[in-house]
């Protein structure tokens, strides 16, 4: 198979790294020290992934200003000890080894904040695989998915990128529909944290790594 992408966007949680202990825990010492019931592991499990005050307002039913006490909080602890507990998926490094070989341009487009996102690629040396490091903004105002692929797709063009056939790869349904917003398909990993439904909509599922470099690069 030839491949037709022209530029390649990937997430970050759930599909290059497993960053779901270090998310975790770090919420369940938020949530204690706001005072409030800490979540299930299975319940903190949702939080990762889509942009952290989003779930905040969906999963805790915080108020605006409650969201943004409890992002204070996590942040503290999350950027001196959680960014680092987390694991590279098999597989992945040579995935994007082979990206960066290729003439295609590739972006993170994560919601997670750029600083922690640079942080942990740099802590397992693959910031050197990526053209572009695109994250929600520090301040949050770019936590949207959407947002997110617009703003790397526009750090891209800048770069002289062909971006008329740009593929996402991701593992949630936030990747799904946010790249659809932006009229960019997505491929969606099998060993992330998404469940079989949010498989509605996305180009093709790649249950490997090795799956996943056929699908992008032929």
């Amino acid at each position: 198979m030839t491949t037709k992408w022209t530029c390649i966007l990937f997430d970050l949680d759930g599909t290059i790294l497993d960053s779901a202990p270090g998310i975790t825990e770090t919420l369940s010492w938020t949530f204690a020290q706001l005072g409030r019931p800490i979540p299930t592991p299975a319940e903190l499990l949702a939080y990762v992934g889509p942009p952290i005050l989003d779930s905040f307002r969906d999963l805790a039913f915080m108020t605006p200003e409650e969201s943004a006490r409890a992002l204070e909080v996590y942040r503290s602890r999350y950027l001196q000890n959680g960014v680092f507990d987390s694991k590279v998926y098999p597989g992945i490094p040579a995935v994007l080894k082979r990206i960066a070989g290729s003439p295609l341009k590739l972006s993170l487009a994560t919601s997670k904040p750029e600083l922690p996102a640079i942080t942990m690629l740099n802590h397992f040396d693959l910031t050197k695989y990526f053209d572009v490091i695109t994250g929600a903004s520090a301040d949050e105002v770019r936590s949207r998915k959407a947002d997110v692929v617009e703003e790397a797709l526009l750090r891209l063009r800048h770069l002289g990128a062909d971006i008329t056939n740009p593929i996402m790869v991701g593992d949630r349904k936030h990747d799904v529909e946010g790249a659809a917003e932006q009229g960019v398909p997505t491929i969606l990993v099998k060993w992330g944290y998404g469940s079989k439904v949010e498989e509605v909509g996305t180009f093709a599922v790649a249950k490997t790594a090795e799956q996943l470099s056929a699908l992008l690069l032929g």
